[in-house]
């Protein structure tokens, strides 16, 4: 089933009822959105002779545009493919070409010097805040939506390519549908009254979760900055009003901090769904001790989006279980939709308590990946996904990430997870952030190295941090070699760039 149904179906039910706000502004009711969306499929068509299976790249920053556009890509039978907004224009005029785009929707910032660097197949570049993007949207309508089967392509997200090119992931209308699903089941509710609030990137998991709430007949709020801006969440979540939105752990941080700061409490937000990155225990203690019982997390990855467990909003506020903090310090329990397990490299299956590489299979997990059968060979084994992650799982089922299987420090012949040593060391009142690496060493073949971010007003040495480590973790683990910073180099999602880390080590020398 096309996921533009559920469009389709909301309007059918309340046409007037509130749908897309442009900060505090109302743009459209969902009779409206409905109507845009319908007549930019027309024209998709009509038009610009885009077919059902097309793709259509959107390289532009957060917008009550992006949703409309999406919708109506939908509703003519094309694929999406959301371009991240931080990209330098010619990676996303690779992705274009990788992708087979016809048409590339933009906004001014960043996609203006997309012209003259994209492939011939792209035939058109549209800004979405144009008149012509809103000529098309009064297009004569498209009457229903193309039909799409379950197998059929609806996004196609590229991976971050850290390691070279990005791959495209083939998310189908089924496994979005199964994503939706489980959000119902194991992660929170959503009424009419509720509004999704966009301060993370609609190309990633932020915009994936506009599905639900369009379904639901919620309302859906882009922010005036289009971004993240602490001061802007805690205003509309007074003045809006029952929030629902995705944060990545450093959003969580800096709402945190801004909250300390300003006495400000989370009033109307509802729930923030965490993930895109480890979020350390002190910290969600923390979050909770100033926000109250809002957080909710949920582990996934592209391949299997935002779909692989979850921590309820229940376990994350519990302090009274005798495992409390292991368990708040996991990512929480399957979800419903899948299987997960841990395996060893030979592929057989680990109890639990052992460690090893995460897997997963079931209705979420992608197809493959677009264009690349060694990829998706290499990565998809028997039906399972191998995540690339390390994990164990407990005997009541719940998975506590270690690092990525390319980040595991291997010293002296011992797996080191940077991830323990980071849990160790935030638990320092002078440390605010931290991210550990291994760097080259000519006697143990790799040591750890841990980059610090000093919390503001406080100061503390090497000396001491060895002490705090040796106190709380076994001492072969303890950061051989410390690097003082004033923050560490992150992604648009929060997400610490470790590979940037790495380059820094080497340039300066830093190794054994």
């Amino acid at each position: 089933m096309n996921l533009a149904e559920w469009l389709v179906r909301s309007a059918q039910l309340d046409p007037d009822a509130p749908a897309l706000f442009s900060g505090h502004e109302q743009v459209a009711t969902y009779g409206e959105f409905a109507a845009r969306a319908a007549g930019f499929a027309g024209a998709l068509g009509g038009k610009l002779g885009i077919e059902p299976g097309d793709r259509i790249a959107i390289f532009a920053k957060n917008s009550v545009e992006y949703l409309i556009a999406m919708y109506g890509a939908w509703f003519a039978g094309a694929v999406i493919v959301p371009v991240n907004a931080k990209l330098h224009p010619r990676e996303a005029a690779w992705i274009v070409e990788n992708s087979g785009a016809k048409l590339a929707l933009i906004t001014e910032n960043p996609g203006s010097e997309l012209a003259g660097i994209v492939p011939a197949q792209c035939a058109h570049i549209i800004d979405l805040k144009s008149e012509a993007f809103r000529g098309l949207c009064d297009h004569a309508p498209l009457a229903v939506p193309v039909s799409r089967a379950s197998t059929d392509m609806a996004w196609l997200f590229y991976t971050s390519g850290t390691t070279g090119r990005p791959k495209g992931v083939v998310m189908t209308h089924g496994n979005i549908h199964a994503m939706a699903y489980a959000y119902f089941v194991d992660v929170d509710q959503v009424f009419e009254t509720d509004a999704a609030f966009y301060a993370a990137p609609m190309s990633h998991g932020a915009g994936l979760y506009n599905v639900m709430h369009v379904l639901k007949g919620a309302r859906h709020v882009v922010p005036a900055s289009a971004g993240f801006d602490p001061a802007e969440i805690f205003d509309h979540g007074r003045s809006t009003g029952s929030l629902h939105m995705f944060a990545a752990p450093t959003m969580i941080r800096r709402l945190v901090d801004h909250a300390r700061a300003s006495g400000e409490t989370g009033e109307g937000i509802r729930t923030i769904v965490y993930g895109g990155g480890p979020m350390y225990l002190a910290d969600i203690v923390e979050a909770v001790e100033v926000l109250g019982p809002r957080f909710v997390q949920i582990y996934g990855q592209g391949e299997s989006p935002m779909c692989i467990t979850a921590l309820s909003r229940e376990a994350v506020c519990d302090r009274e279980h005798p495992r409390w903090k292991e368990r708040l310090a996991s990512v929480g329990r399957a979800q419903s939709c899948v299987e997960v397990a841990i395996a060893a490299e030979d592929g057989s299956l680990l109890p639990a308590g052992e460690s090893g590489e995460i897997i997963v299979r079931g209705r979420p997990v992608m197809v493959g990946y677009w264009n690349n059968p060694e990829a998706t060979e290499k990565t998809i084994r028997d039906g399972w996904l191998w995540t690339g992650d390390m994990g164990v799982l407990d005997g009541d089922g719940f998975l506590t990430l270690k690092d990525r299987s390319k980040d595991v420090i291997i010293s002296g012949g011992t797996n080191i997870y940077p991830r323990e040593v980071e849990e160790a060391l935030l638990t320092h009142p002078a440390v605010y952030e931290v991210s550990v690496i291994g760097i080259p060493d000519a006697e143990w073949g790799e040591s750890v190295c841990a980059f610090v971010v000093t919390a503001e007003g406080k100061t503390v040495d090497e000396a001491a941090l060895d002490r705090h480590c040796t106190d709380n973790i076994a001492r072969f683990k303890r950061p051989k070699s410390y690097r003082f910073v004033d923050s560490l180099p992150k992604n648009n999602y929060g997400k610490v760039l470790k590979t940037e880390l790495r380059k820094i080590a080497e340039q300066s020398g830093e190794n054994a």
